[in-house]
């Protein structure tokens, strides 16, 4: 008997598909493969493209169908802009929040990622990565920010997918990752502030540097 799959999950499954470049930009998708592949109608497919479209993860085109958007550096200026602001407040929060179990959770991910290496593990890293910004974000406390940058993450990690060729060195993420747990064992929030921020940064200055 084949799976019968949730609209939520078929949801997350396409949008990690976005996100992590299996469907790259510009590929039109088909409603009707969709609806095949997920042995479901057609309806439930149409609402996902709906609400990856308000995610900007696929242009919803009359007559012609659902693309995936482009990857945009210049477009992401503004997305990097907001959360070199909000990042470091939701680190801040956290600093004041975080509890032993998190604070357990993200010194796993930081053991992982000092035993990476770039190019090999370079995915695994931006998954770890992800999971660190997650964890940061629950331990802030404040759901309508989590939300917020819940939708805004999901437009830098596909940039840091997207980045892969540029990135040479696993550095760019434990050395302001590092700091940044440092300084919330140690609940110096005026660091975990200028970890979280320079982590965008550092980031932003290099594909800057390379694509531009």
């Amino acid at each position: 008997m084949e799976k019968s799959y949730k609209t939520e999950e078929i949801y997350e499954i396409l949008k990690n598909r976005v996100v992590h470049l299996e469907y790259e930009p510009g590929l039109v998708l088909n409603e009707e493969e969709l609806a095949e592949e997920f042995n479901v109608s057609r309806t439930p497919i149409r609402k996902i493209f709906q609400q990856l479209n308000a995610d900007n993860l696929l242009n919803i085109i009359p007559r012609y169908g659902a693309q995936v958007t482009s990857v945009d550096f210049r477009k992401m200026k503004s997305i990097f802009e907001v959360t070199r602001q909000l990042d470091p407040f939701a680190a801040r929060l956290a600093v004041e929040r975080i509890q032993p179990h998190q604070i357990a959770k993200l010194e796993e991910i930081m053991g992982r990622l000092q035993n990476y290496r770039i190019p090999d593990d370079y995915q695994k890293a931006i998954d770890d990565d992800e999971i660190f910004h997650k964890t940061i974000l629950e331990s802030s406390g404040n759901p309508a920010l989590a939300e917020i940058l819940s939708k805004l993450h999901m437009q830098t990690e596909r940039m840091w997918h997207y980045s892969e060729q540029y990135i040479d060195s696993i550095n760019i993420f434990t050395d302001t990752l590092g700091e940044l747990l440092e300084a919330l064992k140690e609940q110096d929030v005026e660091k975990a502030e200028r970890s979280a921020r320079l982590h965008i940064d550092q980031f932003v200055e290099k594909i800057k540097k390379e694509m531009l």
